[in-house]
């Protein structure tokens, strides 16, 4: 991936509600049809990075089978880098499909 495509997508993924890390994970996998994989040797570096920048908070819940589990949620902050980063994100996929043009075979 990209550097910083790990840190929209998770917040990406957090802006309907909180998660854990596993969720996380496996929400971005689901959601790309299993294209994107996502390590934990990056996905928590990502949520601390997040955290550190005030993007996201963490509190401790119990996770769906009955476990104490840090769960995560997006701050008005993070909402706001996430627009940024999305517009940025498409921009840059526009370009890149600009420089490509049509598929030939």
């Amino acid at each position: 991936m990209l550097q910083g495509t790990l840190d929209m997508l998770v917040l990406k993924t957090l802006a309907p509600g909180p998660a854990h890390g596993h969720t996380i994970a496996y929400a971005i996998e689901r959601s790309s049809d299993e294209v994107l994989q996502v390590e934990h040797g990056s996905l928590y570096p990502s949520l601390h990075r997040l955290e550190d920048q005030g993007m996201i908070a963490s509190f401790w819940g119990t996770s769906e089978n009955n476990r104490k589990a840090k769960y995560y949620r997006i701050t008005p902050k993070g909402k706001g880098r996430l627009s940024t980063e999305r517009s940025r994100w498409e921009s840059l996929v526009r370009a890149v499909t600009r420089v490509l043009g049509p598929a030939t075979e």
